[in-house]
Order: structure tokens, then C-alpha cells, then sequence
């Protein structure tokens, strides 16, 4: 009953548009209709932005809402780097980067489901990094799709990759340490059988 009610709020619902626009996304990169595969991520930005603002403002915030908010923005974040690199719009390198920070923290997950935990909260430096390269990316295929301003959009799109980069992998070691802290805790106030 709990989670069809979470299914049914707004917020929610924009984030299962936005889910369902990733694959979407990805075909238009894919076939190289880049203006359109940016028009797109604009609008999934746009109901990013407004699934929040609807969760915080009317008190809508949900645990299935943690879960699919996060899975979205991990998903185009994912979905924009294979387009944009298989495009060769960005360099191979730069989507192993991040990808490997994810599969770092993969690891994570079933070691915290195995002690009882669910997913971890998320931190600030999370945030921030996932708001770099939610910046970063779409630039970058902007400077493709309008290459006359690329000499002012590049830079700025580097720039956040390079800072959400860094807070990425920052992030990624703070979950760990929190999880390794939790566990710590955990066996600390366990008695001894």
C-alpha cells in the first residue's frame, strides 16, 4: 500500500519519466541527433530540478523518492558518457573515471545490506559532484551540437568536470569511510559470543 502511495506523488512520478527518458537519451546520442539528445537532457534536468523542489516544498519526500532520484542521475550521468564517448565528443579516459568510482562503491553496497544497513545518505560532497557533472556533460555536448561558442563553453565544461571529477572519487571515499564507521561501531557494541 506504502509503495503505491510513493508511486503516486509527483515527485516521484518525474523521477520514472526521467528513468524512462534515459534510454530514450542514449538512442538520440547514439544516432548522432545531438540537438535533439540535448533538448532532452534539458528537460530531464528541468524535472530534476522540479521533483525536488515539489519533494521539499509539499513535504513529499519519500524513501522510494532516495532511491529513484539518485538512480536517475546515475543513469544519464552513465548513459551521456557512453553517447559522448562513443561520439568521441570526450576522451575514453574520463568515463572510466567516473564509471570506476561507481564500481568502487558497488562493492559497498551488498558489504552495507549484509550488516543491515540500506543505502547511505547521501553527503553534500555527493551533491555537489553529481551537480558538477550534471553541468560538465551537457556542456560538453552543447560545445558539439554549437561549435562556434565552444571557445566559451568548453572551458566552463572542463572546469566542472574536473571539479565534479575530483568530488566524485572525494564523495566516493567519505560513503566508504561512513560505512567502515558503521561496522566499526557495530562489532564494537556487539557482545562477545
Amino acid at each position: 500500500m506504502q509503495l503505491s502511495k510513493e508511486l503516486k506523488s509527483i515527485p516521484n512520478m518525474l523521477s520514472i519519466l526521467r528513468l524512462l527518458l534515459v534510454p530514450v537519451f542514449l538512442w538520440l546520442l547514439i544516432v548522432d541527433q545531438l540537438l535533439i539528445a540535448f533538448l532532452v537532457l534539458m528537460f530531464a534536468s528541468f524535472t530534476d530540478w522540479l521533483d525536488g523542489f515539489i519533494a521539499r516544498r509539499f513535504n513529499q519526500i519519500t524513501s522510494l523518492g532516495k532511491v529513484l532520484d539518485p538512480s536517475a542521475d546515475r543513469l544519464f550521468i552513465l548513459a551521456t558518457l557512453i553517447g559522448l564517448t562513443v561520439n568521441e565528443i570526450i576522451p575514453a579516459w574520463l568515463a572510466i573515471v567516473i564509471v570506476a568510482r561507481d564500481i568502487l562503491l558497488l562493492v559497498g553496497y551488498p558489504i552495507s545490506a549484509s550488516h543491515g544497513y540500506g543505502p547511505l545518505p547521501v553527503h553534500f560532497l555527493g551533491k555537489a559532484a553529481t551537480f558538477a557533472l550534471l553541468y560538465a556533460l551537457p556542456l560538453l555536448l552543447l560545445a558539439d551540437v554549437w561549435p562556434s561558442a565552444e571557445a566559451v563553453i568548453l572551458p566552463l565544461a572542463w572546469g566542472f568536470a574536473y571539479w565534479g571529477i575530483g568530488l566524485y572519487w572525494v564523495a566516493g571515499f567519505v560513503y566508504l569511510a561512513q560505512l567502515r564507521q558503521l561496522i566499526s561501531l557495530e562489532r564494537r557494541s556487539s557482545p562477545n559470543i
